[in-house]
């Protein structure tokens, strides 16, 4: 099967990642979207960047990977997430990062070039003075750049 990197609305990605996403729902607002398709034109797998969800990363020259959603199509993930820095990069971003949970490997990313950063703590985004339901793995992340 050939892939190849195609353009994608927000909303048809988003309505991808509803589908097919293990464990988060749909983004709020992204910079850009990306899809992977197949030879038929079918659509293969997403991916959506923006804005870091750590403020502290949130310096302007950063963007995020904050899903990156496929029907399990081999060498898929692998495809976007080379496909989302090169979109960085050129739209004048210094630096591009996602996280995985601990327990996901990794092979994508490192099949695309990617460097693992190391663990990041997990936990819940609740406090005491600012309540809040978590809808999202609370588990340790790693944190990756491309």
């Amino acid at each position: 099967m050939n892939l190849q990197i195609v353009p994608i609305l927000f909303s048809e990605a988003n309505e991808f990642v509803r589908r097919f996403h293990r464990h988060h729902k749909p983004m709020l607002s992204c910079r850009f979207s990306i899809a992977v398709a197949d030879d038929s034109e079918t659509i293969r797998g997403v991916i959506l960047s923006g804005r870091p969800v750590s403020r502290i990363l949130d310096d302007g020259w950063t963007l995020e990977v904050n899903r990156c959603c496929t029907d399990g199509t081999p060498n898929a993930p692998s495809m976007l997430y080379s496909a989302a820095w090169r979109a960085a990069k050129s739209l004048g971003y210094k630096r591009l990062i996602t996280y995985t949970l601990d327990s996901e490997g990794g092979a994508s990313l490192r099949g695309a070039g990617w460097k693992l950063l190391g663990q990041r703590g997990g936990g819940s985004w609740s406090r005491t003075n600012r309540p809040r339901v978590d809808l999202h793995p609370t588990q340790t992340k790693i944190l990756w750049e491309a």
